[in-house]
């Protein structure tokens, strides 16, 4: 249970605003990076919008995500046979963090510490059900992190 007066990790990062700056900055971004270049050059311009809203929620802002596009079970459809590489998941993750310093989102140690953990078990999942014979588990709930709570690993029924 969160305490009162404490802030989720998506107000104190500055809400959807500020994702959304990361996100489409971040994609802009992408085309230069000769390992993400040929895994988003088919992106649709809502691609950035879509991300914001998912790691909204995550971080826990509003559920438009799953209202609007269908949850984890969706984000995690979206990954089915891509076929990613660790070196994709690392590339991806550093040049997000790198975003994130140059928009000079929050930085304390305590908020980067959350966000890294939430990124690296995110790719790593990404990686996962990228593979071939990945499925969707339509109960997949959607991840919520915080400020360092362990809700332990999703076991499907």
């Amino acid at each position: 249970m969160t305490a009162p007066n404490v802030p989720t990790l998506y107000e104190w990062l500055g809400g959807i605003e500020a994702l959304l700056r990361l996100t489409t900055r971040f994609y802009q971004r992408v085309p230069d990076d000769p390992v993400l270049k040929p895994i988003f050059e088919h992106m649709g311009v809502d691609h950035p919008a879509h991300v914001a809203a998912f790691l909204a929620e995550v971080l826990g802002g509003p559920q438009d995500y799953s209202s609007r596009y269908g949850g984890h079970p969706e984000m995690i459809r979206h990954h089915l046979n891509r076929h990613l590489s660790n070196e994709q998941r690392k590339a991806w993750l550093a040049l997000l963090l790198d975003t994130a310093d140059e928009l000079r989102l929050p930085d304390d140690p305590e908020f980067r510490s959350a966000l890294v953990g939430y990124l690296e078990w995110g790719t790593r999942l990404a990686v996962i059900n990228s593979q071939p014979g990945a499925t969707v588990d339509v109960h997949a709930p959607m991840p919520k992190w915080g400020w360092g709570e362990v809700k332990g690993p999703y076991r499907p029924e």
